[in-house]
């Protein structure tokens, strides 16, 4: 064997701070030794980047890489959440480009089979390389300042083969314009190279559109001539698949990108749930780890889940969390609701899972003998009548003028008398019945009336996950009379039997005063 591969204490990494260096595994070009690890972090000037290139890679091969093997990290080392990759055998890492200005590398060693390692080079501000990941952003150099004359620059974002589409988009876009963007411009790939179908070539001050690439691969080609610059260009970019999602299934469920392993860092996803008119959505949180909350201000400074009210960030907020939470559902008041995760730099956890259900419109109220229940044909267009039942199928929905309804006595259909708060209740059950084929998907209401208040009350009690749904608030208000249920003239009648009822009551009084008085006199 050869005498350095077994002498211990090898030293090897560091901090490279220098605008642009190499490195190598212990002993390159001869085998490294065993049992060796190292680490070099990388780190220039604030708001440059670095991009890091491989000129010789040969580790011992595993398929899982785990025995010798090397891993870069976009950012600090040993956040899951950074890790660009890991590899080993003889095939080298591509270019990578960071999202900031520290980058790590760890080359590890075990106790058998040494080869002849690797050689690496760095240099800050140099544009362009290979970036992987679900999302992340480039610039153009020196970004927000004016860009340098006569440089090419070429992003290779992707390459994950089961990430899906890529989606880029412009926030900021100042470059040289001109007749058919001769001088300075940028150009947009459908693929890993610039044979790949052109999606775009652009110029001036007029911000690109948003791009989806058709395969997971996206170049991005950016290029200046001899003068006359511009500030430049800021784009995000990321996977179409798991980070940005659109809804319209009545009800659902999705989860953080990776779940339940580690989210990646320097995220920004977004899932928007999108329903019929008259639905509104509600969301169940089933699970959640992020990063903690800031020891500074207490807030949710760093990674946080945020619902927005509304298909945009500028609805009203619903609710923002971080941590190791256990949020309470939220509502939506209309048929949109918007859910944004944020990750920084650093500090990934576990993420979270979130099912929701739409909300079905529907007016219920009572009298002291009835429940009356409507629900516009339109929200349920799908179903048919039997498909809609309070209690049992024999208590299905007509459908009138437009509307399903439930007209029934408290003495039918499974309701029940309950007391609740010492209040007498009615209460039953309104089934929704959305079941396809072998998928049974029954939505359950519990529809409440108090009689004598005649107030009636509408309850989502079982969707996504009956064992979360306890937590249901009621879901039309409370204070729901009945004058816009009933027809004109059952309204008369019950103000009639109430008007009996009291007549009959003062009579009764006026009796028995009459017959006191009877009997003092006698």
């Amino acid at each position: 064997s050869h005498p350095l591969l077994c002498l211990p204490g090898i030293k090897c990494g560091g901090v490279l701070s220098a605008p642009s260096g190499n490195f190598s595994s212990p002993n390159f070009p001869g085998p490294y030794p065993y049992e060796t690890e190292c680490t070099w972090l990388i780190v220039v000037a604030e708001g440059s980047s670095v991009l890091l290139s491989f000129s010789h890679f040969e580790l011992e091969y595993h398929a899982a890489c785990a025995y010798d093997y090397l891993q870069v990290y976009n950012g600090a080392a040993r956040d899951r959440g950074n890790l660009l990759g890991t590899f080993c055998g003889r095939s080298p890492p591509p270019p990578f480009s960071s999202a900031w200005h520290v980058m790590a590398v760890i080359f590890r060693s075990d106790r058998h089979v040494a080869k002849r390692g690797f050689a690496a080079a760095y240099r800050k501000d140099a544009c362009g390389g290979q970036l992987t990941g679900l999302s992340g952003e480039i610039t153009t150099p020196r970004y927000p300042e004016s860009y340098p004359n006569d440089v090419e620059c070429r992003w290779s974002i992707g390459g994950d083969s089961g990430s899906g589409p890529l989606t880029l988009v412009f926030a900021d876009f100042q470059v040289e314009g001109g007749q058919g963007c001769g001088f300075d411009y940028v150009a947009l790939f459908d693929g890993p190279t610039t044979a790949a179908p052109r999606l775009g070539r652009y110029c001036g001050s007029t911000r690109p559109p948003r791009t989806v690439s058709s395969a997971p691969h996206l170049l991005v080609v950016f290029k200046s001539d001899f003068n006359i610059g511009g500030r430049g260009f800021k784009a995000h970019f990321y996977s179409a698949g798991e980070c940005q999602e659109v809804f319209t299934a009545i009800k659902g469920n999705f989860s953080s990108p990776q779940y339940p392993n580690f989210y990646p860092n320097n995220l920004k996803c977004q899932w928007r749930i999108q329903l019929p008119p008259g639905y509104r959505v509600k969301v169940f949180f089933l699970d959640m780890e992020l990063e903690g909350r800031s020891s500074l201000t207490g807030g949710c400074d760093y990674d946080h889940l945020a619902a927005f009210d509304g298909s945009t960030e500028n609805g009203s907020l619903l609710g923002r969390w971080c941590g190791q939470e256990s949020p309470a559902p939220v509502t939506s008041h209309r048929n949109h609701l918007l859910l944004v995760l944020h990750t920084d730099r650093n500090t990934a956890k576990r993420g979270f899972s979130v099912a929701y259900v739409g909300v079905v419109p529907m007016n219920v109220s009572c009298t002291r003998t009835d429940f009356h229940i409507q629900i516009p044909v339109p929200s349920l267009a799908q179903l048919e009548r039997n498909r809609i039942y309070l209690g049992t199928p024999s208590c299905a929905a007509q459908v009138v003028g437009g509307n399903f309804k439930i007209h029934t006595r408290f003495d039918t259909c499974g309701t029940e008398s309950q007391k609740r708060n010492n209040t007498s209740v009615i209460v039953s059950t309104l089934y929704i019945d959305f079941s396809a084929g072998d998928q049974e998907d029954i939505h359950q209401y519990e529809v409440q009336c108090e009689p004598k208040r005649k107030e009636a009350s509408v309850t989502l009690i079982a969707g996504p996950n009956p064992s979360r749904l306890s937590q249901a608030e009621n879901l039309v208000d409370a204070q729901q009379r009945e004058g816009g249920a009933m027809d004109a003239h059952e309204i008369k009648s019950q103000d009639t039997s109430d008007i009996v009822f009291i007549s009959i009551c003062i009579l009764a009084g006026l009796l028995m005063v009459i017959a006191v008085v009877g009997l003092v006199l006698l």
